[in-house]
């Protein structure tokens, strides 16, 4: 798999593997332990959650300039990673729940600079990484690979992605257990109705049917507050894994940090005549080069605002419709059962499909019909869609959210089977692959080299920009029919899909990946 990729890419790979261990135990656990903590609705949580992502991706802009600026990318990423750690580390320090009514701004405003300081280490590091794994494959000899290479960086980013969510889920049902509860996906918000006294007949019922369940003797004022008040501190100590992972990410950095490229000492060697400077590249292809980059950073927006949905819209579907009775693992010391189990299928698949992926690549590569990367971004689009309307099928007949609120939640027979949220990760997945790593590596091929840092910045804004749409999809679940909210992700990606086909053949000739250079490539 490696060979033909220089020696760097694995090193790379594994050095980002804590951030994106983060990322989903962000991605699984966020948005509930806001509605959990706080009493927050969707659009709350999902304003916040945005946001977050928001920032995770636009502060990466701010990075690339500071690594530009300095020629410093080494030490930017090594800065990145410790301050994610401090980030998680302020995250995963427990806070009183029921949180007081006098100090509920306090201790949101405390989880939400937590998360400001993870998405500014996340700033610093994931854009400048990505740069320096471009700026490997800029020699004759590795760049036909570029493309590859990507693949094979963002399937072993991946990896270690697979068990976080269920380690995040495991640290915060152990804790659950050990203190005489249980999990149930639905008492959080019945707990919350209880407090704010808006609980419906139907709801009180079923709350003390939960506390009976538990064998709990207190009052059920009592259960609420006891119940709440551990849920949430198995959430903090499940944020901790997260340290662990940047640890080890640091420690594979340190090690491998002399291996990857310098740019600062590239520039040093030409500066001092031992090497030679590539020439300068004329002002009209830079601004060709840059207004070719803005159009598919502009497209992407409604993409990746449709793709993490996962996180939110897709997340509140796994724990308000979906039949959680068979995902289930009693593992003695905990359980391993929830929601947020579901985001271990998203890497999964990506580690699991990305060798499809690439052997597909390669046979058509070797067949001179490889699509140019411009026309695989485009593709990727069009299978997104196709997962949505999946779920608008899948979600004909069931009632709106509000309607689930007043009932208590629904019963695990009036609930949809869980394989419809793993078929459609599956086709995410699947676009996932033809976008991301294959954006970054169009990117890395397009951008003039003293603006690498900008750029991949300027991708990952985009990237956050359509992140920062997110919560429109947490109000439209819970105010149309579900089979309708689905349908809007389906427009967002077909009119990506169709603005990338547009611009085609000027995307293609921009990247030097028109028909006749791609045939020129495969033969040689």
């Amino acid at each position: 798999m490696f060979k033909n990729h220089p020696k760097g890419l694995l090193p790379a790979a594994l050095a980002n593997m804590g951030e994106r261990f983060g990322f989903y135990v962000m991605m699984a656990l966020l948005t509930l332990f806001l509605q959990t903590k706080f009493g927050l609705d969707g659009k709350g949580a999902g304003i916040i959650y945005s946001s977050f992502y928001f920032l995770i991706y636009a502060l990466a802009l701010v990075g690339g300039i500071i690594a530009d600026k300095t020629k410093n990318f080494k030490g930017t990423i090594l800065a990145g990673l410790i301050t994610m750690g401090l980030g998680y580390l302020l995250l995963s320090y427990p806070t009183p729940t029921p949180v007081p009514a006098d100090k509920f701004y306090y201790y949101l405003g405390i989880s939400c600079f937590a998360l400001f300081v993870i998405a500014f280490g996340n700033g610093l590091f994931k854009g400048n990484l990505q740069a320096l794994v471009g700026q490997m494959y800029d020699d004759e000899k590795h760049a036909p690979y570029r493309d590859a290479g990507f693949n094979i960086f963002y399937m072993f980013i991946n990896i270690g992605s697979i068990f976080a969510p269920a380690m995040a889920v495991g640290i915060r049902n152990w804790w659950v257990l050990k203190n005489g509860f249980e999990y149930e996906s639905s008492l959080p918000d019945l707990c919350h109705a209880f407090l704010r006294g808006d609980i419906t007949a139907e709801g009180s019922v079923k709350l003390e049917q939960f506390a009976q369940q538990m064998n709990f003797s207190g009052t059920i004022d009592q259960f609420v507050n006891d119940y709440l008040n551990v849920f949430t501190t198995g959430f903090h100590y499940a944020f901790a894994i997260a340290i662990v992972a940047m640890a080890i990410s640091l420690v594979i950095y340190l090690i491998n940090k002399n291996g990857f490229p310098d740019p600062a000492k590239k520039a040093e060697d030409i500066a001092n005549g031992n090497a030679t400077k590539a020439p300068d590249m004329p002002i009209q292809e830079v601004r060709q080069r840059i207004y070719a980059l803005l159009a598919v950073f502009a497209v992407v927006i409604f993409f990746w605002f449709s793709f993490h949905q996962n996180g939110l819209t897709l997340t509140f579907f796994a724990k308000d419709y979906t039949d959680l009775s068979g995902l289930n693992f009693n593992l003695g010391f905990t359980t391993l059962k929830g929601a947020e189990l579901f985001q271990s299928i998203n890497p999964f698949f990506v580690v699991f499909l990305t060798p499809i992926v690439m052997s597909v690549f390669a046979w058509l590569r070797s067949k001179g019909k490889e699509p140019s990367t411009a026309k695989k971004i485009a593709i990727g689009m069009g299978i997104a869609a196709t997962a949505y309307v999946v779920m608008s099928l899948g979600s004909i007949g069931l009632p709106l959210k509000s309607e689930v609120e007043a009932m208590g939640g629904l019963d695990d027979v009036q609930r949809v089977s869980p394989w419809l949220l793993v078929l459609t990760y599956a086709i995410l997945t699947t676009a996932e692959l033809f976008i991301s790593p294959l954006g970054i590596s169009f990117v890395s091929k397009v951008a003039p080299p003293q603006f690498q840092g900008i750029m991949q910045g300027l991708w990952l804004l985009a990237t956050g920009l359509g992140n920062q749409l997110l919560f429109i999809g947490a109000i439209f679940y819970n105010s149309i029919p579900l089979s309708y909210t689905w349908l809007i992700f389906v427009g967002a990606c077909c009119i990506s899909m169709l603005i990338m086909l547009f611009m085609l053949k000027w995307l293609e000739r921009v990247s030097g990946e028109t028909k006749e250079e791609r045939l020129k490539a495969a033969k040689q």
